[in-house]
């Protein structure tokens, strides 16, 4: 069943439809804390999420808080995993820099990013597995 004439006249596409897998832009937030909420985000584009694995990534975004301006205070962090935030036009969490439900939504390293879900515009979080774990034990926040 197609979609009526006046709806594709209409049509502004979405994020996911302009660019494919193979050309994704992903978001992913590098988080410093969870109880002060501080996160600092890398955009990286022209990604082929056919190939790319979620360790790889994890390399790229390694390389660029090394590199980066304004990552100075997070080069000294253990950065080991990383979880899907939301995928373009999908529900956000209340949660500012990650989505503490979903535990299995944490990726296995080494998956393609398409094969855990990813498309363009996808957002995710990276961060030090041990301060997660222990965030959601009392997940506090310290400054509102």
């Amino acid at each position: 069943m197609s979609a009526p004439a006046s709806y594709l006249e209409h049509h502004e596409p979405l994020a996911t439809e302009l660019h494919p897998i193979s050309d994704a832009t992903l978001t992913v937030r590098v988080i410093k804390s969870f109880e002060f909420r501080t996160q600092k985000s890398v955009v990286l584009k022209n990604l082929d999420l056919r190939t790319l694995t979620v360790e790889a990534l994890m390399n790229l975004v390694r390389e660029e808080v090394k590199k980066g301006a304004g990552f100075k205070p997070y080069r000294n962090l253990v950065l080991d995993t990383m979880k899907l935030y939301t995928v373009a036009h999908g529900h956000k969490t209340q949660n500012l820099i990650i989505n503490l439900d979903h535990d299995e939504w944490i990726l296995d390293p080494s998956k393609t990013l398409e094969e855990v879900g990813a498309q363009n515009e996808t957002e995710l979080s990276f961060f030090n597995r041990e301060a997660y774990e222990k965030f959601k034990l009392d997940p506090e926040v310290k400054w509102d």
